[in-house]
């Protein structure tokens, strides 16, 4: 994993803007988390409000930018995303779900490497008014086990040079699984990204940057959703994601509810874990072969990673034992609930995807090579270039090694406009007197 002077010193190598960043710091610890029932009715309407926060015209044919060009990358956060940066629609709903009593106010917990996220004195991470799932507390209506019988496959981490090895593999026996994407990386493998979406698989959010998502104040969560939805938006002809896994299964209740009143995201964690991203072929398979000869009832929902060719080919070796150990084999969006991937299609290749709500507002398509400017408040807009492949080789690709980011960007919310205007007003009043 990367320590934050490294991953500091990433952002500086990356040479592309002078943009205001904030290190996270991420361990490796991964607890184990106790298994959960799942709720019989867990699944979103198809009216949930996050249909009015992607916004697209769909008059004269597709406006979806192919993956991987200029247009495509347009509009993206370089590192964590900057709360005061966010689009004003995002805002909006987090606003009004807050006014509504729908996010709990609880206090962020802090991290310091090595150890799992701590919240102030007097807090108990294990009551049901802050319920966090790093401290096995069952946060209501997140998703811990697959239907009986069922291995609910997913990964984590991607997309990685690793990936088309991953689907490969799954389309030569006819299957699919479902990706927990981070974000800033499918900015930086399209390649690999088109590999999954054309393969049928399946997309769901892992954040933008991978943080502690517990840490994080409000805004920073939505940033952290908002944008990897963003872009699996953009990428699949409008799906709206359904599912999210927080990093290193660190979520409670505040940050789920974030997740589900204002993105419709139904939270997912695991009631296995592989340990690859820190284990050897043996260990792996080991741990594979005591899962697969658990009971049926729950089934699983099995922790994995794609991060390397180690962890791909630890799979494709376990899944024989899969199938003749009698489970059902599922992606695990798929797997759950209606069984529809997406809050507003059946899957990935499906022709089904609806624009309920998500209306009008044509996106723009600067393809130009841009550099980050600062604004009359004080911050930076973001400004979109392509990735370049030095920048790509600055950064590694495992996830402790995957901290990457491009200088893309984001355009101003409302407010900040408005605030600008009134600094204008104020500064000819004061010159004036």
């Amino acid at each position: 994993m990367l320590s934050p002077t490294i991953y500091f010193f990433s952002f500086l190598i990356m040479g592309v803007a002078a943009v205001p960043t904030r290190p996270t710091t991420d361990d490796p610890h991964r607890s184990h988390l106790s298994r959960k029932a799942l709720p019989e009715d867990w699944y979103h309407d198809q009216d949930h409000p996050v249909h009015a926060l992607f916004k697209r015209s769909h008059q004269g044919g597709s406006d979806y930018a192919p993956v991987g060009t200029p247009a495509w990358a347009n509009g993206y956060p370089p590192g964590p995303p900057d709360p005061d940066l966010l689009p004003a629609e995002w805002v909006n709903a987090l606003d009004a779900a807050v006014a509504a009593g729908k996010i709990p106010d609880i206090p962020q917990s802090t991290n310091t490497q090595g150890v799992s996220p701590t919240y102030p004195f007097g807090v108990n991470p294990s009551s049901p008014q802050v319920c966090s799932s790093t401290y096995k507390c069952r946060i209501p209506g997140a998703i811990w086990d697959s239907p009986d019988g069922v291995f609910a496959s997913s990964f984590d981490d991607g997309p990685t040079p690793s990936t088309p090895m991953l689907v490969d593999f799954l389309t030569s026996v006819n299957q699919t699984t479902t990706h927990f994407m981070i974000g800033i990386k499918m900015l930086y493998h399209p390649t690999q990204l088109l590999a999954i979406i054309n393969s049928g698989n399946d997309l769901a959010v892992h954040t933008w940057t991978h943080p502690y998502m517990t840490t994080l104040n409000n805004l920073q969560i939505v940033g952290q959703l908002g944008w990897t939805m963003e872009m699996i938006y953009n990428s699949t002809g409008g799906r709206v994601a359904k599912y999210w896994r927080p990093p290193y299964g660190d979520s409670d209740v505040r940050v789920s509810a974030i997740a589900k009143e204002v993105f419709g995201l139904q939270t997912v964690i695991w009631n296995y874990d592989t340990d690859d991203w820190n284990g050897t072929p043996q260990s792996i398979g080991t741990a594979m072969t005591g899962f697969l000869a658990s009971p049926k009832s729950p089934g699983l929902m099995v922790l994995q990673h794609e991060l390397t060719d180690m962890m791909v080919n630890a799979f494709i070796a376990a899944f024989p034992q899969i199938i003749s150990n009698g489970w059902s084999f599922a992606s695990l969006a798929k797997a759950l609930g209606d069984g529809r991937a997406y809050q507003n299609s059946q899957n990935s290749d499906s022709e089904d995807v609806y624009p309920d709500g998500i209306v009008f507002g044509a996106e723009p398509s600067n393809t130009t090579e841009l550099t980050a400017s600062p604004t009359p408040t004080g911050s930076s807009t973001y400004s979109a270039i392509s990735p370049s492949a030095s920048a790509i080789a600055a950064i590694g690709v495992g996830l402790g090694s995957t901290k990457s980011s491009a200088a893309l960007r984001i355009i101003l919310s409302t407010s900040a406009r408005i605030s600008f205007l009134i600094s204008c007003v104020v500064s000819v009043l004061i010159l004036s007197s």
